[in-house]
């Protein structure tokens, strides 16, 4: 379905076409980004568009006074679609944006003191600059990625690294003033999403091979920088079961058999369980003494009692951190 003559151009994502009368732009007064609507008051037009059922898809609204306006789609599961909409700088104090569909829209510097975007879909939308303070962020649906960690993705295909590291600047500055907002409400768990997004997105930054970027990434990989126990201990269980290995190629507990009258494949599989054993022993530095390395394996040893003091340490730090938010 085309726009008829005189009738505004804008098309939804939906093929929805916008009905109003268009001005020399093309556009209506709702889609045209050149009409300054700051000084107009257009909170209950807004209401009642979105009411009759019409999308608010591509509504430019930058410097709107949209102060505790209500879109919420009372007695229906989906909330109103109002998607790519531009809200840039505009006042949504006290904002109903409950279940409210902002996929794709731009909320830089927008100001959303106390606003309830409890179960909004908010993918895609750049929150750059945004003022989340007492916003209610419980339950939304971050998708995927925020507007900057798409664009930071298109950039490095592109293999532009000043763009990359503006984006990422950006990312980071959005990743914190959102895990800071759910610190203080107490969602710790999407708190946590945020500062490993946040914590990437300033190694992305850094020169490609520099010390501090590696340390960055090792941290990333071991822990999740904090947020992920399971981490720890995924490269526990690799590093036992990888100096098992070594032990065992090594022969290293063939000089100390256990198994008497073994023979054929049962003595090399004991073997193997054997060194398993040997490495869970030196990784927790209990030491039993039973079997002893000798050779190369005591290097590996060493450094494997080494390693496993450390991961022990990591966890229990990450560990708690997880438990006692």
């Amino acid at each position: 379905m085309k726009a008829k003559e005189n009738q505004c151009r804008y098309q939804s994502p939906d093929n929805w076409h916008c009905d109003q009368p268009c001005g020399e732009s093309g556009l209506c007064y709702w889609h045209d980004p050149s009409v300054d609507k700051s000084k107009d008051n257009v909170r209950e037009q807004v209401e009642n568009w979105a009411a009759e059922g019409k999308p608010l898809d591509g509504f430019q609204l930058a410097k709107a006074d949209l102060v505790d306006i209500n879109l919420v789609n009372r007695g229906c599961k989906e909330g109103y679609k109002c998607r790519d909409v531009d809200f840039y700088r505009a006042d949504l104090s006290h904002a109903h944006f409950f279940g409210l569909d902002l996929q794709g829209s731009s909320l830089m510097k927008s100001k959303l003191c106390s606003a309830n975007l409890h179960c909004a879909k908010l993918d895609n939308c750049n929150l750059l600059g945004a003022d989340l303070s007492r916003a209610r962020l419980e339950n939304i649906e971050w998708g995927d990625s925020l507007k900057q960690e798409i664009d930071t993705r298109k950039a490095l295909k592109q293999g532009d690294r000043n763009k990359v590291v503006s984006l990422c600047q950006e990312a980071e500055e959005v990743c914190r003033n959102i895990r800071k907002q759910c610190e203080k409400e107490g969602l710790f768990e999407t708190a946590g999403t945020f500062f490993k997004k946040e914590m990437r997105y300033r190694r992305y930054q850094m020169p490609l091979f520099s010390f501090n970027r590696f340390i960055s990434k090792t941290v990333d990989l071991f822990c999740g920088y904090g947020e992920s126990p399971i981490r720890v201990v995924t490269f526990s269980l690799f590093l036992i079961f990888a100096c098992a290995m070594a032990y065992f190629v090594l022969d290293t507990t063939a000089s100390n058999p256990i198994y008497a009258d073994v023979e054929g494949w049962r003595f090399y599989a004991y073997e193997f369980f054997n060194a398993v054993y040997f490495s869970v022993v030196t990784f927790t530095t209990l030491g039993y003494g039973d079997i002893s390395p000798h050779g190369v394996a005591r290097f590996i040893a060493a450094f494997e009692a080494f390693l496993g003091s450390f991961t022990m340490a990591l966890f229990v730090v990450v560990f708690v951190k997880k438990m006692t938010r």
